[in-house]
């Protein structure tokens, strides 16, 4: 049987999160199932569960994180950054999320702050096993071959 946890005021705000006693890896299964939802086509439930783990903890980055995936699909882009800056600044190592905010700020043709976020998702994976590094390796190296190509019919027509 579990002891009610103690809420002591010196310690700061609790999390309902906390309150429940739920495990980070009980955060992450429900994370995870709220992606599941989604490849499953149930944007509904999806959005339902990151906006419920938004309300557990606000300083997990898991619903923010969802949030701006569900936005991007969606194109709704000022969301999608808003939502993925947060979870960002929540934690900062994550490369899908550096990923999934810069294609957010390279469909609102904010190239240079695009550029930056997927150069750190790019470093975060130094082994490239992400798939979200992954899908900025791609978007930079198709944004290289536009640029070349771009490059040299200005040079032709010169």
């Amino acid at each position: 049987m579990h002891d009610a946890p103690v809420l002591r005021k010196e310690a700061g705000p609790v999390s309902l999160s906390q309150m429940f006693g739920l495990a980070q890896q009980e955060i992450e299964a429900i994370a995870t199932l709220g992606f599941q939802l989604y490849e499953q086509g149930k944007v509904a439930d999806a959005e339902s569960i990151f906006n419920g783990l938004i309300a557990l903890d606000s300083h997990s980055y898991y619903g923010y994180a969802g949030r701006g995936a569900l936005s991007l699909a969606d194109e709704k882009l000022d969301d999608a950054s808003r939502w993925l800056t947060r979870a960002a600044e929540l934690n900062p190592r994550d490369p899908t999320v550096h990923a999934n905010l810069g294609e957010a700020l390279l469909r609102q043709a904010k190239f240079e702050d695009a550029a930056g976020e997927f150069q750190k998702a790019l470093a975060l994976d130094p082994a490239q096993a992400d798939p979200g590094a992954g899908r900025a390796r791609a978007i930079l190296n198709g944004m290289r071959v536009m640029l070349q190509q771009s490059e040299r019919a200005r040079e032709a027509s010169l």
